[in-house]
């Protein structure tokens, strides 16, 4: 696609051309600072594997078919309308899945779950009703459906799919949602799981 930005004056690309290679690694600012590195796969891997998250298993229900799968790249967008995105692999079957069924649902698993997050992340549990045999689950508003001990979840219609690099960005309007704040969450960091304890109360309105 052609840019709408035009070309560079000849002063212009002077000017860039004497800019920094941003794109260099350079070192470190000071102590404690971690080493800088090429942005590989493999080292983006690990620097986004510093972020803690939470663990969500997205739902969808497409032509009468079932469909999960494991998803950590979620976040809230907008409160008004409630809108949310999450993150899917352009090759997964989910992306097909989502876009034809219009719906999807996001259970955010409570710290008993990870078993739960490895068998929906899993490429060989099989396709449909396969995927959800002695897993307990309900349905909200869209037919989606939600685990059971999550410790809640957003019931969503789709808005927007955008692509973005080797992935779409799905964003849903939420319908329907829920909450356990008895419950603690499913973390994960740097391809393991753990539990979360709140290291201050937290003042809500």
């Amino acid at each position: 696609m052609a840019s709408s930005v035009g070309a560079p004056t000849m002063r212009e690309a002077t000017t860039i051309e004497q800019r920094p290679d941003v794109t260099a690694p350079r070192s470190p600012a000071g102590p404690g600072v971690a080493d800088v590195a090429e942005p590989s796969p493999a080292a983006f891997r690990a620097a986004m594997g510093s972020f803690l998250t939470g663990v969500a298993v997205m739902t969808t229900e497409a032509d009468g078919a079932p469909h999960g799968m494991t998803a950590n790249a979620v976040s809230s967008v907008s409160l008004s309308p409630p809108l949310v995105l999450v993150c899917v692999d352009r090759t997964a079957h989910m992306a097909a899945a989502v876009a034809a069924g219009g719906v999807f649902a996001l259970s955010f698993l409570a710290e008993d779950q990870a078993a739960l997050s490895s068998r929906f992340a899993d490429r060989s549990r099989g396709e449909g009703e396969e995927e959800f045999v002695g897993v307990d689950w309900s349905t909200a508003a869209t037919g989606a459906r939600v685990l059971a001990g999550a410790v809640g979840f957003v019931d969503c219609r789709v808005d927007t799919i955008a692509e973005a690099g080797d992935h779409l960005i799905v964003i849903g309007e939420v319908v329907a949602l829920g909450a356990r704040p008895e419950l603690a969450p499913l973390a994960y960091f740097r391809g393991g799981y753990g539990g979360y304890r709140a290291a201050t109360a937290v003042e809500r309105p």
